[in-house]
């Protein structure tokens, strides 16, 4: 372990000897770094960023005031055993954020690339969050979640403990992630419900014309044709064969929780 020469680490930092820190990393006033930490090159801590032990951070990750990373899980059970805080590359963490390690022993919490987590939330234990997902303001991720590529959740949104949100979803405001939300749909609501296609994340995404329609059908044929569930993914499958749909069908056949449905129409609010 060691600190890189070309690293800048504010006089008033405090960085264990047993801690690294790569290449023209920034480390800004009042941060703490623990033993066991690995940070990679060209990352920025702004100042009062705390780093606890066993977490691993990437390069050109930028972490804001008052983050504080791999923090002991929020489970009554633990006991402090060694566990893992696993954070790829090209993240941005904003202001006053918690992510915590693994709950049991050898476990990690994993986030993945290019990821924007902004402020003022939490990442509970073995919680794993894909790559170029945006994390709005106040979301909570409970343990166990899991957050696929490039989903969005918008500020307030709860994912519950061993929920799923898959790729390119996008979860509205307030909405309670309570059963899991198959790809590339937009779901609203505090008892969530899906309402149509994530279109802007799609098209932003750079999915063709041709995939958006089949995704169209897919929806079609999952919420509004009345079949059973299993009848509209044998049709899914053998109507609208592509990556796309696969990837949906697989979701939601993998699902533990089960996937949030629509709610009947005369349902009172």
């Amino acid at each position: 372990m060691a600190i890189d020469p070309s690293a800048r680490i504010a006089s008033t930092a405090k960085v264990h000897p047993n801690a690294h820190v790569g290449p023209q990393t920034v480390v800004g006033e009042f941060c703490i770094i623990e033993e066991d930490v690995t940070v990679g090159a060209n990352n920025v801590l702004e100042p009062y960023v705390f780093l606890k032990r066993w977490t691993t951070l990437g390069d050109e990750n930028e972490i804001s005031a008052q983050t504080v990373l791999g923090t002991d899980p929020l489970d009554k059970g633990f006991a402090g055993q060694r566990s893992y805080l696993k954070i790829g590359n090209r993240n941005k963490i904003r202001e006053h954020y918690t992510i915590s390690r693994g709950s049991k022993p050898e476990t990690s919490t994993v986030i993945g690339d290019e990821n924007f987590i902004m402020t003022s939330g939490h990442i509970a234990h073995n919680a794993v969050i894909g790559n170029g997902t945006i994390i709005a303001s106040c979301a909570l991720v409970a343990g166990y979640a899991e957050v696929e590529d490039q989903a969005f959740l918008s500020g307030g949104a709860l994912i519950h403990q061993f929920g799923k949100v898959g790729r390119l979803a996008i979860i509205s405001g307030n909405t309670r992630v309570s059963l899991d939300a198959p790809p590339f749909f937009t779901y609203a609501g505090f008892k969530i419900e899906p309402c149509g296609l994530n279109l802007i994340g799609l098209r932003r995404a750079g999915i063709s014309a041709p995939e958006i329609q089949q995704l169209k059908k897919a929806y079609r044929l999952m919420y509004r044709n009345g079949l059973p569930l299993q009848e509209a993914l044998r049709r899914i499958e053998t109507e609208l064969p592509g990556p796309l749909t696969e990837h949906l069908v697989q979701f939601v056949r993998n699902s533990k929780r089960g996937i949030c449905r629509e709610a009947p129409k005369n349902q009172s609010e």
